[in-house]
C-alpha cells in the first residue's frame, strides 16, 4: 500500500514537474540539472541506509524516510527559486524518473526479500509489488490533467493548482507513515554484523558497476525528461501527456506481470536481457519518429517490455546474497546507479537546450543495449539463477 501511494505521487509529479518549473521561470537546462540534483541527493541518502541500516531499526528508517517526504511537498509547494528548491530536492524524496530512486527502496526490499521463500516465491513477490508501484504510477500519470482541469474549469491559477498537487505529496507521505507504523517489529540493531557486506561483496560490486551504466543511461530520460521532449518535440499538452504516461504505465504494468512466469521458464538474467534489448530497440525507433503516432506507438511498444526487468533484477540481487547482506546489497546496488543516474538530466535537459532532441533518446537506448550484452556475458551461468 506504501509502495502504491508513493508511486501514485511519483506519477503526476514526473509529469508536472517540468511545467511546474517552468511556470515558475526556469529554463530546460535548470530543469535538467534540478534533476540531477534530486538524484543525487537520492543516492547519498541510500548510501547511509547501506551504511548504517544494519544496525538500525528498519521501521525506524522507513518512518524518517516518510517525513522527508512530507517535509518535500511542503517545500515545493511553498517555494520558487532555483536554489531553494535545489536544497529541497537534493535532501526530499522527490522522484523525476520512472522508477523508484529513494531511500525506501532498499529498506522495502529488505522486508519483503524477508518475508519470501524459495526463488520462484521471492520473483513473485517482488513482481507483486514492482506491479503495483506501476499501476499506480500509471494512474498518478493520469492525474496530473488535474492542474489543468481546475484551471479550465474551475477557473484556478495554473501555479495555484500546480503548487496543490505538491501539497497532496505531502499528505501522501503522512499517510505513508501510518502505514509504516503498523509493520510489525522487526530484529533490533544488537544481533546486526559487523559490516554491511560479507562473502558477497565482490558479485554485489560487479553488478553494482553493471547496473550503474544503466542507471547513467535511464537518466538521461527520466519521465520528466521525456514528458520535456514530447512537450518540445511535439507540442503536446499536458493532459495528452499524462494520458501517455497512463497508458505506458498499464502497459509497463502487464510486462510485470508476465516477468515471474517468463523468469520461471528462462531463468531471471535471460528475462532481464531478452525482455530489455527490444524495448530500447523501440525507444531508437521513437527518436528517429517522424510523427507523433509513430513516436508514441513505439514508446507504448517500449513500456510493454522495458519494465520486466525490475522484479527480476530485485529477485537476482537478494538471490545472490546471504539474509544479514540483503538491506546492504539494495542499498550498494542502488547507491551508483542513483549518482550515475543523477548525472543524466543535466546533459539530457542540456542536450534538449541545444536543440538535439533526439540525442537524449538515441543514447539512452545504445548505452542500454551494451548493459544488457555485459550482464548477460557476466551471469549467464550464475547458480543463482
Amino acid at each position: 500500500m506504501a509502495r502504491g501511494l508513493r508511486a501514485f505521487c511519483d506519477g503526476y509529479v514526473a509529469v508536472l514537474l517540468p511545467a511546474y518549473l517552468q511556470a515558475l521561470g526556469l529554463g530546460l537546462a535548470e530543469i535538467g540539472l534540478l534533476g540531477s540534483i534530486t538524484l543525487a541527493g537520492s543516492a547519498l541518502a541510500t548510501l547511509a541506509v547501506g551504511a548504517v541500516g544494519h544496525r538500525v531499526a528498519p521501521r525506524r528508517l522507513l518512518l524518517f524516510a516518510a517525513g522527508l517526504m512530507v517535509v518535500t511537498g511542503i517545500g515545493f509547494a511553498g517555494l520558487s527559486a532555483f536554489w531553494p528548491l535545489a536544497v529541497v530536492a537534493f535532501f526530499g524524496t522527490l522522484n523525476p524518473s520512472s522508477g523508484d530512486v529513494s531511500l525506501f527502496l532498499p529498506l522495502e526490499h529488505a522486508r519483503l526479500a524477508g518475508a519470501a521463500g524459495d526463488r520462484d516465491a521471492r520473483t513473485r513477490l517482488f513482481a507483486r509489488y514492482t506491479l503495483t508501484g506501476a499501476l499506480c504510477a500509471a494512474f498518478g500519470a493520469l492525474a496530473s490533467a488535474v492542474p489543468a482541469w481546475l484551471a479550465q474549469a474551475a477557473g484556478w491559477d495554473l501555479l495555484a493548482a500546480l503548487r496543490l498537487m505538491f501539497l497532496l505529496y505531502a499528505v501522501a507521505g503522512v499517510v505513508v507513515a501510518v502505514l509504516y507504523h503498523g509493520l510489525p517489529g522487526a530484529e533490533g540493531a544488537s544481533d546486526a554484523p559487523s559490516a554491511p557486506l560479507g562473502p558477497s561483496r565482490q558479485v554485489v560490486w560487479r553488478l553494482t558497476a553493471l547496473f550503474s551504466v544503466d542507471a547513467f543511461a535511464g537518466g538521461l530520460l527520466v519521465n520528466t525528461l521525456l514528458a520535456l521532449w514530447l512537450f518540445e518535440r511535439f507540442g503536446l499538452s499536458l493532459a495528452q501527456a499524462g494520458q501517455f504516461f497512463f497508458l505506458a504505465g498499464l502497459l509497463a504494468t502487464a510486462s510485470q506481470l508476465a516477468a515471474p512466469a517468463v523468469a520461471r521458464r528462462i531463468g531471471l538474467v535471460n528475462t532481464m536481457v531478452f525482455t530489455h534489448i527490444p524495448a530500447n530497440l523501440f525507444l531508437i525507433g521513437a527518436a528517429l519518429a517522424t510523427s507523433l503516432p509513430w513516436a508514441l506507438a513505439l514508446l507504448l511498444a517500449r513500456s510493454l517490455l522495458s519494465q520486466m526487468d525490475v522484479p527480476t533484477r530485485s529477485a537476482f540481487v537478494m538471490a545472490v546474497v546471504t539474509p544479514p547482506e540483503r538491506a546492504a546489497a539494495a542499498s550498494f546496488t542502488a547507491v551508483p546507479r542513483s549518482l550515475a543516474a543523477a548525472a543524466g538530466p543535466s546533459l539530457g535537459g542540456a542536450l534538449l537546450a541545444s536543440g538535439w532532441l533526439a540525442a537524449p533518446l538515441l543514447v539512452c537506448g545504445g548505452l542500454k543495449i551494451a548493459y544488457d550484452l555485459a550482464l548477460w556475458w557476466a551471469f549467464r551461468r550464475h547458480p543463482a539463477d
